[in-house]
Parts: C-alpha cells; structure tokens; sequence
C-alpha cells in the first residue's frame, strides 16, 4: 500500500510539473510577443513617426498676415515633419515680419506643430516717409515705425512729433523707447488719460537729451515736462488746466520739469 501511494504521489508531482513547464513556456512567448509588439511600436513612435509629416499644424495669425502666408514665410509646408522642422528658424523666418511682435513655435511629440504671433498694437501714430512720400506712420511700444496709418479720422492714439526722419521699419532712438513704453502702460490702466492728450512733441535740449511738450484735447494751453509720461503727470495736468479754464489771462505754457506746475503770464510770473 506503501509503495502504491508513493507512486501516486510521484505521478502527481509529475503531472504538476508538466503543467507548470507548459505554463512557463505559454509566459515565455506572451513575453516574447508582448516585447516584439513594444519594440514596433517604439521604433514606429520614436524612428518613423517623427520622419512623417506634422497631422496637426495649429497657426494663429492675424489680420494681414493669416494662415497661409505664415507658412509660406516659414517654410512649413505638407511634407514637414518633427524631424526635418528647426523652430528656431521658424521664429526667426517669422520675426522678420515688421507686422509681428512675438512669435512662439512649438513640436508636440511626434506630430504637432503650433505657431502663434502677436501682431505689433499701435500706441502712437506720427507723420513719416515710405519710400519719397510723407505718411502717417504707426508706432508701437517698442518704438517701431510699423504700418502705415489708416482712418485717421477716427485715431484713438496720440500723435508724437518732433522725431527726426521717421521711416517705416526703423526705431525710435534708446532714449526715447522708454515714452512708447509708457504709453502702452498709460492706454492699458488709464486710457481716459491719454485720451486727454492730443499730441506729444518731442524737443532736443540745448546740451543733451530730450524733453516732451503735451498738446490737451480741450485746453491751448500746453504743458512742458521731462522725457517721462505717468498717469500721475497726466492727472495733475488735468487739475492744473482745469484750474484755470476760467482765469484771464490764461498762460501759454505749464512747466513740469521741476516736478511742481509752473507757469508764465504775459504781465507776470507765479511760482
């Protein structure tokens, strides 16, 4: 009886065995296969998809410069793809444009691609040159002469004069940079402010420098102030006219540069 349960109990472990060589080897080719099915699809996600051309090109443009000039201009075209497409020479192809302000590309690994522009906001407008004619010309903050005016009947933005041979394309001079600068700060918070003012001349010093003259929309009396603009110049401007709406003699001129309104009449002068 003995020996007859030992030779049971050695079939069984045999038959376990068996079963379990056939279980590791039904594991080893699910392995084997799960590893052949990852290694295609690596090498189709990080060797071939990045070689076929982009299923998503995503471009905001704006008006004047839309979709397909954008492409045109920078290269990108039907056979692009992730691989052959270099974004920093897309920014650059694309920045070239004076319409254009910024310019961001970015590759979405394998197959997108995005391309977004902002488009230079005019903050200022002055009487320049294209070509041999004389033009308004719009300027940004960053002090670019970029387009030509249009409708200037209905202008929302202040004219700046007295700059030297404006032409599109160019740049205010560095020191200057900093009032279009300005200005953009001032439309942004407070463009009733600015709509106070009508036009800025900008004038040299004697020695080095410059200085601006403001022109009211509702006053002849202009103001004098040093090459800076801030909402709290603007808002003392509009106390100081307003103040004298309904004196006479009225003075010519209000002088800031001091950093306290001053100002002459014609029999006498008040400090």
């Amino acid at each position: 009886m003995a020996s007859d349960y030992t030779y049971a109990a050695s079939e069984d472990i045999q038959v376990e065995a068996k079963s379990s060589k056939k279980i590791e080897k039904g594991l080893k080719k699910i392995l084997v296969i799960a590893g052949i099915i990852l290694a295609m699809e690596l090498i189709w996600l990080f060797v071939i998809s990045p070689f076929i051309p982009f299923s998503t090109v995503e471009v905001q443009g704006f008006p004047g410069f839309e979709r397909a000039e954008i492409l045109r201009l920078s290269g990108v075209n039907e056979n692009s793809s992730y691989i052959s497409t270099n974004v920093v020479e897309v920014q650059e192809k694309l920045s070239a444009n004076i319409l254009v302000e910024s310019v961001v590309v970015m590759k979405r690994f394998p197959d997108k691609l995005s391309i977004f522009l902002t488009p230079r906001e005019a903050v200022a407008v002055t009487l320049g040159s294209i070509g041999s004619r004389q033009a308004p010309l719009y300027i940004d903050k960053h002090g670019v002469f970029f387009k030509k005016a249009e409708n200037l009947s209905g202008l929302s933005v202040p004219v700046i004069s007295g700059i030297e041979l404006p032409q599109l394309n160019m740049r205010l001079p560095s020191a200057l940079i900093s009032l279009t600068e300005s200005i953009s700060v001032i439309a942004a918070e407070s463009p009733e402010l600015l709509a106070s003012v009508s036009e800025i001349r900008i004038e040299r010093k004697t020695w080095d420098g410059f200085e601006l003259v403001l022109y009211p929309v509702h006053s002849s009396i202009k103001v004098r102030v040093e090459n800076n603009l801030s909402e709290d110049i603007l808002r003392y401007m509009l106390l100081m006219l307003n103040v004298f709406e309904s004196s006479s003699p009225k003075p010519d001129e209000i002088d800031f540069r001091s950093g306290m309104g001053s100002y002459k009449l014609r029999e006498k002068s008040l400090w």
